[in-house]
Order: structure tokens, then sequence, then C-alpha cells
């Protein structure tokens, strides 16, 4: 359960104010179909999320306890830091001539990937034999923060103020992996 949770709200975290946050709004704005926007959405996560776990559980077996704290230290540092920093332009998808779920789907997908939440679930993942918590955890907190995207679509910004909740969340994150970071060396 502890995997879940901490998962959960650490992926929560990470995608608040997001590029997955934008472009599942802007796919929203431009089709008009949310529930299209969100079943692409969640294939797309599903999938990522289960690249992930599947990822970190494999690590878990190749390294020792104290590596395994500070991939995951570094995974939050990063994350933490990725919020804080400036962030690019998300490319809406516009020259695509695909249908709604399948832009939502590869579009999504393809943003994903690599993105700071994979190697939250990784890491996570590989601190539990519960990998699927992990994992379950990672979509539900994706799933959580992107789906208000869809449904508020251009009045995310007015509702939602997302530069403050992208510094708390980033400052949290960062100070999360900071500690973990200091247990991996032994410092605290």
């Amino acid at each position: 359960m502890d995997a879940l949770l901490s998962t959960f709200f650490s992926v929560f975290l990470a995608e608040m104010g997001d590029r997955t946050q934008i472009l599942a709004a802007a796919l929203a704005l431009r089709y008009h179909r949310n529930g299209a926007i969100i079943a692409g959405l969640a294939c797309a996560t599903l999938l990522n999320c289960a690249l992930s776990a599947v990822g970190g559980s494999v690590i878990d077996q190749w390294i020792s306890e104290t590596a395994l704290k500070l991939f995951a230290g570094l995974a939050y540092i990063f994350a933490g830091a990725g919020m804080l920093m400036w962030r690019r332009t998300v490319d809406p998808l516009t020259n695509w001539k695909t249908p709604a779920f399948l832009t939502a789907f590869l579009g999504l997908l393809i943003l994903e990937f690599g993105d700071k939440s994979q190697f939250i679930i990784a890491a996570q993942s590989a601190r539990t034999p519960f990998w699927g918590m992990a994992m379950a955890g990672g979509f539900a907190g994706i799933m959580a923060a992107t789906i208000p995207a869809v449904l508020l679509r251009a009045r995310l910004a007015q509702v939602v103020p997302l530069k403050p909740i992208r510094w708390v969340s980033g400052g949290l994150l960062l100070g999360w992996g900071l500690m973990l970071a200091t247990q991996a060396f032994g410092l605290a």
C-alpha cells in the first residue's frame, strides 16, 4: 500500500502544470471529445506506467539498496528541478490528421516517454517487491492530474494557479529527493 500511495502523490505532484496536462487540454479544445481524449490518455499512461514499473523491478535485481535509494533520490531531484525550471512550449499536434483517440494516445505516449513521472515510477517499483502497486499509483496520479485539464480545457489556467502549484510541487519533490540522496550516502 505504501508503494501505491507514495507513487500516487509524487506523480500527481510531478504532473501538475506539466506538458501532459497542457497537451491534453489542447487536444480537448481541438476535438471537443473528452471521452476519446481521456481514453487515449489512459491507454498511453497505462503503457508508460507498465514499462516504468517493469523496468524498475528489473533494476531492483541488479543494484544494491544504497544505489536504489540514490536512484530514487535523483529521480525526485530531477523531477523537482524540472518543475522549477523554464518550460518548453507544447506542440498541440495540429498537423496530425488522425482521429481524437489516436492523436491523444500517440501524442501523449510520446510526450510521457522518458518523462519525470516514468523515473519516479521506476524508482518506486525498484524499491518494493510490489511493482504493480507502484504502477497503479503512478497511473492514478497521472490520470488524477490530467483529467481535470481535459474537462477544464482553456479554463485550466484561470481555475488552477499552475505557476504557484508548480513551485510548491517542485520544492516538495526536490526536498524529498535530497532527503533520499542524503540517506543513500549515509548522511541522514
